[in-house]
């Protein structure tokens, strides 16, 4: 890291920021509902009302969008991707997952 400093680099940083804490929802049983926005700048994740806004940056093929969302899911319940299934919504962008540790 000195190095880098020493030349006026920096290291990249995480394209994620600011991601909500969703621990609350984390809990046996829950469903989100979900509503997916692929191909987008920035992966990141909203909270409106009862409603979570998921936008990435992966395109819709192959379950890539899918999985990417997966992904930021687990991130903001702090628990393991292994424990969200999608439930509905393999191909729309309104989605529901299921949170069963």
């Amino acid at each position: 890291m000195q190095d880098f400093e020493e030349k006026g680099m920096t290291m990249a940083k995480s394209n994620l920021r600011d991601l909500p804490d969703l621990k609350s929802l984390a809990q046996a049983g829950a469903t989100l509902n979900v509503t997916v926005t692929p191909k987008a700048a920035r992966d990141r994740v909203i909270c409106e009302d009862d409603q979570i806004r998921v936008f990435v940056t992966a395109a819709p093929k192959h379950g890539k969008a899918n999985q990417a969302v997966l992904q930021l899911l687990a991130s903001c319940l702090g628990a393991a991707p292994s424990t969200l299934r999608l439930q509905q919504g393999q191909t729309a962008r309104n989605k529901v997952f299921v949170y069963d540790p």
